[in-house]
């Protein structure tokens, strides 16, 4: 397989649902170079990978469960992309989003977009800015430069990513553009995980504390 422009990774635990809309919105992306599609299957059962598979396009890894960051990591490891981009597995990306983003990009490490939030019931979010891996676009190099997700992570991982992307000198713009659909349900990971929300904090302290050792 050659290199591609934009790696999209999605990892997923249990989103059998969600998971083939969450590729069909990536493989209705405006054509902007190779994009390739990589899903992390982290231990689900029910069925989640098998409709991943189903999209002979998608490039599909199985690992025992380990969470978000450790499903991200390994999609990482198998990612060609000089461009990498995240989606979470029960989301969908917006129409036209990997070409706005990299055609905003410019000369900086990374560009974030807006997000609206929404429930199958109709009910829509007005756009807000979020950072959050999924409304992110980030050159591979500079991604290397910061470094993996933390593994020790469960809630609260990007936060923990995006303090080091700034501690790292990271440039990036957010813009105005609606990037992310991210959908509210029962099962969110925020809601699931709800007991390891002391991770926010833990990363908060760790963050603080690396600025005051510069």
């Amino acid at each position: 397989m050659g290199k591609a422009t934009i790696s999209v990774i999605i990892p997923v635990y249990n989103n059998a649902a969600f998971i083939g809309q969450a590729i069909e919105s990536v493989r209705g992306q405006d054509s902007i170079g190779a994009v390739e599609i990589i899903v992390v299957d982290d231990g689900s059962t029910d069925g989640s990978g098998a409709v991943a598979r189903g999209f002979s396009e998608v490039r599909v890894f199985e690992r025992a469960n380990g969470g978000i960051s450790a499903a991200r990591n390994e999609a990482l490891a198998h990612a060609t992309g000089s461009y990498l981009a995240f989606l979470d597995a029960d989301d969908r990306f917006s129409e036209g989003r990997l070409r706005i983003m990299l055609e905003a990009l410019g000369s900086n490490d990374a560009v974030l977009g807006r997000v609206v939030q929404f429930r199958d019931d109709g009910w829509a979010s007005e756009p807000a800015a979020a950072p959050l891996a999924s409304t992110m676009l980030v050159t591979r190099t500079a991604f290397d430069r910061v470094g993996l997700f933390d593994e020790h992570v469960k809630v609260g991982e990007f936060i923990d990513w995006w303090a080091r992307a700034q501690e790292a000198g990271l440039t990036y713009s957010q813009i105005e553009a609606t990037v992310l659909l991210r959908r509210i349900h029962t099962t969110n990971t925020g809601i699931t995980q709800a007991t390891s929300r002391v991770d926010y904090t833990r990363v908060l302290r760790a963050a603080l504390e690396r600025r005051r050792q510069q």
